[in-house]
C-alpha cells in the first residue's frame, strides 16, 4: 500500500494544500474547515485519476485500484488554526512557553516554526488535551 502525504497549511480563511506525483502530475484543493478540506482532497484525487484514465494517460495501478492511504501533513499555521476549536493562543503560549504573539505570527503563516518550536507546539496541545481528559 502506498501512502499519499498531503501538505495542508492554512491562507486566508481557508485550509488549503495538495500533492504531487511525477506520473500524474498535482492534486490541489481548499476548504474551509479540515474535515472539508480532507473531503475536497479525496474527491479531486478521485476526479484527477478518473479525468486522466478517461484521455488515456498512463495512471499507477496503485492510483487506479485506490490502494493507498492519505497521510495528512499539517503545518504549523494548519494545526494551530486546528487548535483553535479546543484552546486558546493564550493557553498554548502558557504551556509551551512560546510568546502568544508569535503563535499567532505562525498560525497566520507570517512566520514558521523551527523544528524545535513546532516539537514544542505539538507538545503543548497534547499536553492540553491530557489535562482536559484528567478532569473527568
Amino acid at each position: 500500500m502506498e501512502t499519499i502525504k498531503v501538505e495542508v497549511s492554512w491562507s486566508g480563511k481557508n485550509y488549503g494544500g495538495g500533492w504531487g506525483c511525477p506520473e500524474i502530475g498535482a492534486v490541489i484543493c481548499s476548504g474551509k474547515s479540515l474535515e472539508e478540506f480532507k473531503a475536497e482532497f479525496a474527491a479531486a484525487l478521485e476526479f484527477h485519476v478518473e479525468a486522466l484514465l478517461a484521455d488515456g494517460e498512463s495512471v499507477p495501478q496503485w492510483l487506479v485500484n485506490k490502494d493507498y492511504e492519505v497521510e495528512y501533513d499539517l503545518k504549523a499555521s494548519a494545526l494551530l488554526r486546528q487548535a483553535e476549536q479546543f484552546t486558546t493562543m493564550a493557553a498554548l503560549s502558557r504551556v509551551t512557553g512560546i510568546n502568544q504573539r508569535l503563535l499567532s505570527n505562525y498560525a497566520s503563516e507570517v512566520k514558521r516554526p523551527r523544528p524545535e518550536q513546532m516539537r514544542r507546539i505539538v507538545e503543548g496541545i497534547r499536553q492540553i488535551g491530557q489535562n482536559c481528559l484528567a478532569l473527568c
